[in-house]
């Protein structure tokens, strides 16, 4: 057996820690940062050849860069992917997506409830393009059904949803779009998940978006994206999209994400268990009106979950009976929690959807959307979960 065949078969533990692996010729255990703009060629027939693809190797760090690549290649491991492009953000990453698959005149069919940046993206600037763009109840398979036109080239969902963590049957919408046409992109954004508990590409989808920045990343230091899919659009459009426009990432976020990478299966666990824990606890409260977390049985997509994911999440979202007052309350009370809008750090994070991720949208698209002014959400750490529910006492 090769040694890359012998890779390709580790779990996927092994493949966080050991994929992509790049030694360079001091033999470091760890890897390097290849903090570089440019490369040399051995000759001007070396240069011309990588430059018009007759060669692989490095050009230039906007499209070629060995620590990027590292990163890159133990993603793809990770969702079992056939390649892997790094970005300057998650915004960066749908946004290139999108502008790589798509032209003026074709047609999206996404879900509503998705991150509120990501509405905005869909609904405000692709339009410009004269892209469009149909919103649908994540959970209405009729409604994916009827918005499907013979000009929709993509269909695009987060599940677990941003903040409601409402589940997307990814096998099912990736068979209503490709039973409608092949060629169409289904797009799944698997930052909530992380292939530690979820790979769509298993169930049907076409390519995966993340944000970097939150679980992959885990303790808030950098910015980034990523989009893992196969050879023939990822490795070829979306590739060929980041390497003219340009929305790269940087080599020293890339090492910082590889070695995330590594350590992302032990903190993912733990802080789903850890929001085990608490959405159990909240559900207990009489001041908590509603909790929307999928590991509960009251989850409306319980037994959707369980068939797709590994662990319901680190994400938790409740709703207090005392609207926007008790929700600032309860946030401004908290002494070890971090009030910000980021995710998936070792820190437990809360934030007010409604006057936060989701402020650009209208207060009727919020509330249609479930996003009451009473929600929070708790995006859970690694603290001690005894002290998480402290902070939070109602």
């Amino acid at each position: 057996m090769e040694k890359s065949d012998k890779v390709r078969n580790y779990r996927p533990a092994t493949l966080a820690v050991r994929s992509g692996q790049l030694r360079g010729s001091e033999q470091e255990h760890s890897e390097p940062i290849y903090t570089t703009s440019s490369f040399v060629f051995d000759s001007a027939e070396q240069a011309a050849a990588r430059f018009s693809y007759e060669e692989d190797g490095n050009v230039y760090s906007r499209f070629t860069n060995p620590t990027v690549r590292v990163f890159e290649q133990r993603l793809a491991a990770l969702e079992g992917g056939e390649a892997c492009v790094g970005t300057a953000s998650g915004m960066s990453a749908m946004l290139t997506i999108c502008l790589a698959g798509l032209s003026a005149g074709d047609h999206i069919v996404s879900s509503r409830s998705i991150f509120g940046a990501s509405y905005v993206l869909l609904d405000q600037v692709l339009s410009k393009y004269g892209i469009n763009v149909s919103f649908v109840d994540l959970r209405d398979l009729d409604a994916w059904s009827e918005s499907l036109r013979s000009n929709t080239k993509m269909v695009f969902f987060e599940t677990p949803t941003n903040p409601l963590t409402e589940i997307g049957d990814i096998e099912a919408i990736s068979d209503l779009a490709h039973k409608h046409n092949p060629d169409i992109k289904v797009v799944v954004d698997n930052c909530f998940c992380t292939p530690v508990l979820q790979r769509p590409l298993e169930f049907g989808a076409d390519v995966i978006m993340h944000s970097a920045t939150k679980f992959i990343d885990g303790q808030g230091r950098c910015v980034g994206g990523a989009i893992v899919g196969d050879e023939e659009f990822v490795g070829n459009k979306v590739f060929g999209f980041m390497r003219t426009a340009g929305p790269s990432m940087s080599p020293f976020n890339a090492w910082v994400f590889a070695k995330g990478l590594e350590t992302m299966p032990l903190r993912v666990n733990q802080a789903s268990d850890n929001a085990m824990h608490i959405a159990q606890w909240l559900a207990e409260q009489g001041e908590v009106e509603a909790v929307h977390y999928p590991g509960l049985e009251t989850h409306p997509q319980y037994d959707l979950a369980r068939s797709q994911q590994s662990k319901a999440g680190a994400v938790v979202s409740f709703a207090l009976k005392g609207g926007q007052a008790a929700a600032w309350k309860l946030i401004n009370n908290t002494e070890m929690l971090s009030i910000t809008a980021n995710l998936g750090d070792t820190r437990t994070t809360i934030t007010h959807p409604y006057t936060t991720t989701h402020a650009r949208w209208a207060d009727e698209q919020k509330l249609s959307a479930g996003i009451s002014t009473g929600l929070i959400r708790l995006a859970v750490g690694l603290e001690d979960v005894s002290d998480i529910l402290d902070d939070i006492s109602l």
